[in-house]
Order: structure tokens, then sequence, then C-alpha cells
């Protein structure tokens, strides 16, 4: 299962070592398609640190990052942002990007 990020706790999950994190709403019909994938890869990659932030309770962290449309995938490497990716994306997808930074 992946973790909850928030706009309290996103700084300290994501600064160190490879991250994923999915911006999300549970409005938003791709991010529900999104969401159980990002949840097998957090089961399947233990060693990255992936979560999600709802941006309807977390809406500093989505301006921050200038997100504009979800779901939006952040990639970050030791607190710097490594990809984006807007749009749905297949888990072998996410695999492979990730592979890259682990």
């Amino acid at each position: 299962m992946a973790k909850i990020f928030t706009d309290s706790n996103f700084e300290a999950e994501t600064s160190n070592g490879v991250a994923l994190v999915d911006f999300w709403a549970p409005w938003c019909g791709p991010c529900r398609m999104q969401g159980p994938i990002i949840d097998e890869l957090a089961e399947e990659m233990p060693e990255v640190s992936i979560g999600k932030i709802n941006v309807d309770e977390n809406a500093a962290t989505a301006a921050n990052f200038g997100v504009q449309s979800i779901p939006t995938l952040l990639i970050k490497k030791d607190g710097q942002i490594v990809e984006t990716l807007v749009g749905v994306h297949r888990k072998e997808q996410l695999k492979e990007i990730l592979a890259k930074y682990a």
C-alpha cells in the first residue's frame, strides 16, 4: 500500500533516495485507475518511497509543484524532481522509469 503524503510530511518523506508521488483527487476518474497501480508498485518496490497526495486536502504542495492536471506523478531523487508524468501510466512503464534512478 502506498504512503499517504500531506503538506506537513511531504518534504520529510521525499527528500532522501527515490520517491514517486501521485497527485490525485477522489473525484478524478483517471486517478482511480492510477491508484491501484501505485499501490502495487509500493508493494513491489519497497526501496522507493511511493505515496499519494490528495490535491483537495493538500493544495499548498500541489500549488508549490505547479500541478495543473491530475493524475500527475513526480519522481524525486534526493529531494530534486527528475521526472514529471501527467496522466495514467502502466506499472511496467513506471518500473522502467524508476529503475533509472534506483
